[in-house]
């Protein structure tokens, strides 16, 4: 009897420019059985140019570096590899930058300042489909579609999405990573990616937090109207 293949770690590419920093959380990292840290680096051009070499499932990304703003990296990094997971890790307080990072691409925000394991889980939580924010951020972009805020970007996509699409596109709004979402409804994750993908380009959204993001707004205005 053949013994069951090993599951390879997800790569994981740090960028910070605080040296300690990094050691730190490459050593947190590198504990972890499914988890594996293929590069480190302090600049913008520096990790533009090990994502392309080292090929990471995820980039870990400061806000703060000494050669550029993090955010501009995000975006970069989200332009030259679409399917490249960004996760800001930062000490710069997250409602300042959350929904900046968001909007250039991020899946997610953790601060420094939080425990080590909230990194893990937080990469773990974007290598899954999901997003990763404070429960304090989604509640407040939350209340922003209930004032009526954002509203032109809130319509239904019944008109656009299929009723499987349709289907994928609320349970994305209700927070369930895509793995989840496969079990739900009893499909493989490649397909449930593909239907991301065309929910994607029929609403013109750039990204995959773009497309939480509207998820979310959508299923918060449609539960209003129960």
């Amino acid at each position: 009897m053949n013994a069951p293949l090993e599951t390879e770690p997800f790569r994981i590419l740090i960028v910070d420019d605080h040296p300690l920093f990094r050691e730190g959380i490459r050593q947190y990292l590198d504990r972890q059985a499914d988890l594996q840290v293929c590069g480190e680096c302090a600049t913008s051009e520096e990790a533009l140019q090990l994502a392309a070499e080292r090929k990471p499932d995820v980039v870990t990304v400061d806000i703060s570096l000494g050669n550029g703003n993090g955010i501009h990296l995000v975006k970069a990094l989200r332009t030259a590899h679409p399917d490249l997971m960004v996760l800001v890790v930062s000490m710069h307080d997250e409602s300042l930058y959350a929904e900046r990072s968001m909007r250039a691409g991020a899946m997610g925000y953790v601060m420094k300042h939080d425990p080590p394991r909230t990194v893990v889980d937080a990469i773990r939580e974007v290598l899954g489909g999901g997003m990763h924010f404070s429960q304090e951020r989604v509640s407040s972009w939350s209340l922003r579609v209930e004032q009526g805020e954002d509203a032109a970007e809130v319509t239904a996509p019944t008109g656009l999405l299929s009723e499987r699409e349709t289907e994928v596109f609320r349970w994305i709004g209700s927070g369930l990573p895509t793995r989840e979402i496969a079990a739900v409804m009893e499909l493989t994750i490649p397909t449930i990616n593909s239907f991301r993908a065309r929910i994607k380009d029929k609403l013109q959204l750039r990204n995959g937090a773009e497309l939480a993001l509207r998820a979310m707004q959508w299923v918060q205005e449609e539960n209003r109207g129960k």
